[in-house]
């Protein structure tokens, strides 16, 4: 019986990107069982007193080809964004605003993609909103909910409740109370979950 297991996840990493795709395949190729959990990786760094890998020049620079590399090992489409990064406190409220109405799964694929496969500048609150009317949302609602008092404080709970765990960066999964960080540590979660 395959467990369930936790994927923390923050729009703005790349790597959490390529995780969320590995976890697509192995969804179709395997019975999984992953409860996406959205947090804020500025909060979880700020919390870990870490700097993020945008900050450190001689990393980013590293993790540009790191990622590209992982992406195609992977046949995981990918496109560098070149407007990295991408502030994401909006979009992870978001994603709590979908979440309650159902539909979280299609919106976090679908702004993943928009980041990470078609470079948009979701910075853009323009771009925002047009990518919400193609996904059939209206945008002054959508947006009107997500700056609710009540979405941010639950974002910012999510994001300490993280770090509690042991969380400290994005992606991170919990399987069994295990902590396993990156996104070339997917598999050690699912087999820990089949265990």
């Amino acid at each position: 019986m395959t467990k369930v297991f936790e994927f923390f996840f923050d729009f703005a990493s790349p790597y959490t990107f390529i995780a969320h795709k590995k976890i697509i395949q192995f969804e179709k190729e395997k019975t999984i069982n992953v409860k996406y959990k959205p947090v804020l990786l500025g909060g979880l760094l700020k919390l870990a007193g870490i700097k993020a890998n945008a900050d450190i020049p001689i990393k980013a620079k590293y993790m540009i080809r790191d990622c590209k590399i992982s992406a195609e090992k992977n046949n995981i489409v990918f496109k560098f964004n070149n407007y990295f990064p991408i502030l994401t406190l909006n979009l992870m409220r978001c994603v709590i605003v979908a979440e309650r109405k159902g539909f979280d799964r299609n919106f976090i694929n679908k702004v993943f993609e928009a980041i990470w496969i078609d470079g948009l500048n979701l910075n853009d609150s323009s771009i925002l909103e047009k990518l919400l009317k193609n996904l059939e949302i209206n945008p002054k609602v959508f947006l009107t909910d997500a700056s609710d008092q009540k979405i941010k404080d639950d974002l910012k709970k999510r994001t300490e409740e993280a770090f509690s765990k042991g969380v400290f960066g994005t992606p991170s999964f919990i399987v069994n109370n295990k902590l396993f960080w990156g996104q070339d540590r997917l598999e050690f979660a699912i087999s820990e979950a089949n265990k």
